[in-house]
């Protein structure tokens, strides 16, 4: 099995310095547009955070359902649960620098329910987000060190056991925990406004993303002379397809949802969140986050060669990954910088950061074991799978 690298030191090199220049960029935007350099700061981490959290949340899923098919690429997965610890950490650091822009600043004072006061304290506030990341950040570690140590022994029954009580101890705090994290992140932005599904939406556009980075990386990591090469089948990328295929429909479902009770029950209080995106220059930036994360990945997804396509799905995770990126900006911009989309150098900086610095943290995850769980009893049913 080849043991090459998956990424070159040119490209790392290549990778570090457009991704220190970025950071930099926007650490220098914090005094001459705080506000846009922030937001930009924030949308960054949160998304490098939930690709991480998402990887994670595939492997308890797994787990959890018994499922063999996705041994042979496991270690894709685990590579992504492995970068909580410092993508959350930066986001933590964020956060911090950005206390200003939450509900206890004097525009969240007026009218504001006295529960909702008292949660957004700033001390409870941001302990709970440090608790949220070390909570996934310990979770996911160990789930990662009980798949690994199979690498010098074959798991038995007990501790398969103990492996899938894990990852269901996992499943229930992450409801919890990122449904509140959801909630104190980005609802919090506009105090005034709430909406009962915010954190499943969350969840949707979270699994949307992380299967797509699943896709990318199993793809180019599958490359002859790369390590999954001949490990990483047409199979493998069909089921792959068809999950996001559904949790593509997934997001839009619980989008129209959350849109469309709210349009119905008419309460000043909600539709102020749509309002300002879709009504006045928010608008284009709505629809095509719409096309982005669903309408197109839904039809081009649809016929079946299309998801056992390589070149195909890659362009569609990229696509996704992209709709990913403006559905978290609405989430964000709208509720910082008001009524008017802005575009430039610190937003081209944010990107940029995104674009480099996440192959750089998952090739580091993913060269810290074997790519193939060699002694995991399912294997050979990953390997021999027919989708």
């Amino acid at each position: 099995m080849p043991q090459s690298p998956s990424l070159s030191a040119a490209a790392r090199r290549s990778l570090s310095v457009v991704s220190v220049v970025s950071l930099a960029i926007l650490a220098s935007g914090l005094y001459f547009a705080p506000e846009r350099a922030w937001s930009n700061l924030l949308a960054a981490a949160l998304f490098l955070l939930t690709i991480g959290l998402g990887g994670t949340l595939f492997l308890a899923l797994a787990l959890i359902t018994g499922a063999g098919w996705h041994v042979a690429f496991r270690r894709v997965p685990e590579a992504m649960a492995m970068i909580v610890p410092l993508t959350g950490g930066a986001l933590l650091v964020v956060l911090a620098l950005g206390a200003q822009y939450y509900a206890w600043h004097p525009h969240g004072d007026v009218g504001t329910f006295w529960f909702k006061q008292f949660w957004l304290t700033p001390m409870f506030w941001f302990a709970r987000s440090a608790a949220y990341v070390i909570i996934w950040s310990v979770l996911g570690a160990l789930l990662v060190y009980r798949s690994r140590k199979q690498d010098t022994a074959p798991v038995n029954v007990q501790q398969h056991t103990g492996n899938v009580r894990l990852a269901a101890i996992f499943l229930a705090v992450y409801a919890i925990t990122f449904s509140l994290a959801s909630v104190d992140w980005l609802m919090a932005l506009d105090p005034m406004w709430y909406s009962t599904i915010w954190g499943i939406y969350n969840f949707a556009g979270m699994m949307v993303a992380t299967l797509a980075v699943i896709v990318i990386l199993c793809i180019v990591l599958s490359a002859p002379g790369r390590p999954l090469h001949g490990v990483f089948t047409t199979e493998h990328l069909h089921d792959l397809g068809k999950l996001l295929l559904s949790f593509s429909c997934f997001w839009m479902y619980i989008w129209f949802s959350q849109y469309m009770l709210i349009w119905y029950a008419n309460i000043p209080e909600e539709t102020s969140h749509f309002v300002t995106r879709t009504i006045g220059p928010w608008g284009p930036v709505v629809v095509a986050s719409l096309v982005l994360n669903w309408l197109a990945p839904f039809f081009i997804l649809l016929p079946r060669p299309s998801k056992r396509s390589r070149s195909v799905m890659l362009r569609v995770a990229v696509l996704i990954l992209v709709g990913r990126w403006v559905d978290v900006w609405l989430m964000i911009f709208p509720s910082t910088l008001g009524d008017t989309p802005a575009f430039g150098i610190w937003e081209l900086a944010a990107i940029a950061c995104v674009v480099t610095a996440a192959p750089l943290l998952l090739a580091r995850s993913f060269a810290s074991a074997p790519p193939v769980p060699v002694h995991d009893p399912f294997l050979p049913e990953s390997l021999h799978y027919h989708a």
